[in-house]
């Protein structure tokens, strides 16, 4: 209804059209109408430098990427990523955590088509800015930089480089309030990581630490909670805590079943991890 408003004012080039195509540009792209999103991102991006807002039109430039890459339109999203790169570079510096954030989105793209080698060379980019921020930026972008870096890493498999750098968004969360279901999707992350990697008794600890602060901080009953104390459970296994394990499946157990199903492949999988530790421990009527 606005951007018809603003068509039977004539203003087809107006900041308030820019404001609005770019919100629906945004609404549509979490809807998954990638293509409707590209209609409205590009043509807020060409009202904008029609109305002077060079400086703006970065931030929708990594937008059209996104939905280029979401549409696996490589070429066009590389595009997108680099006209936003010139523009933050010309804007804000060589060293702004936006501009890391792009170097992640190209980082990403170069992971999902293959290309290794570049998409390391774009995350190392990102950690040089990470890792020296300017004054002045809110610690918490920081973070979620070295977060989104540390998933690009993981999903190459190099485990040991993605539990580093979460490692250090921990640290910086800690020191900022109001962060402590953050800190736990965190320290759950790199349970998981642990594990993969063989080194359980490092992987309890941090479940532990997880499953304590979602506890704190009254997550106690959600999904996430469910497969955090499976999770653990497994931890417990492959140390030989066989009580503990029961006791975590069995609350895991009732959690999932109460948000997700019985029939939910989260349940299903703490079903078979139940019956496995029951049989382990020699209880063998359930």
């Amino acid at each position: 209804m606005a951007l018809d408003i603003h068509r039977e004012n004539g203003s087809s080039a107006v900041l308030e059209e820019a404001a609005d195509r770019r919100l629906m540009g945004l609404i549509c792209e979490t809807r998954g109408d990638h293509e409707a999103a590209l209609e409205h991102l590009v043509l807020a991006s060409l009202s904008m430098v029609a109305n002077g807002q060079e400086a703006e039109v970065a931030s929708v430039d990594c937008s059209i990427g996104d939905a280029y890459l979401s549409l696996s339109r490589y070429d066009e999203a590389v595009f997108a990523y680099q006209k936003a790169l010139t523009a933050f570079k010309t804007t804000k510096g060589e060293n702004h955590p936006a501009i890391g954030s792009v170097f992640v989105r190209l980082a990403d793209l170069y992971n999902r088509t293959g290309k290794l080698r570049e998409s390391k060379s774009y995350c190392e980019n990102a950690l040089r800015i990470y890792e020296k921020p300017p004054l002045g930026i809110p610690p918490e972008e920081i973070a979620s930089g070295l977060t989104d870096v540390s998933a690009i890493y993981e999903s190459m498999n190099d485990l040991d480089q993605a539990i580093k750098l979460l490692q250090k968004a921990l640290k910086i969360y800690n020191d900022c309030p109001g962060q402590q279901s953050t800190i736990a999707g965190i320290e759950a992350q790199i349970g998981v990581m642990y594990y993969m990697l063989g080194n359980y008794s490092e992987s309890y600890n941090s479940f532990e630490g997880a499953i304590s602060k979602l506890r704190a901080c009254g997550q106690r009953k959600s999904a996430f909670f469910g497969v955090a104390l499976n999770q653990m459970g497994l931890a417990c296994v492959q140390c030989y805590a066989i009580h503990e394990a029961v006791q975590l499946f069995e609350e895991a157990k009732s959690i999932l079943e109460q948000e997700c199903g019985p029939y939910h492949l989260d349940t299903l999988g703490v079903y078979s991890n139940l019956a496995g530790t029951y049989d382990a421990s020699g209880r063998y009527q359930y």
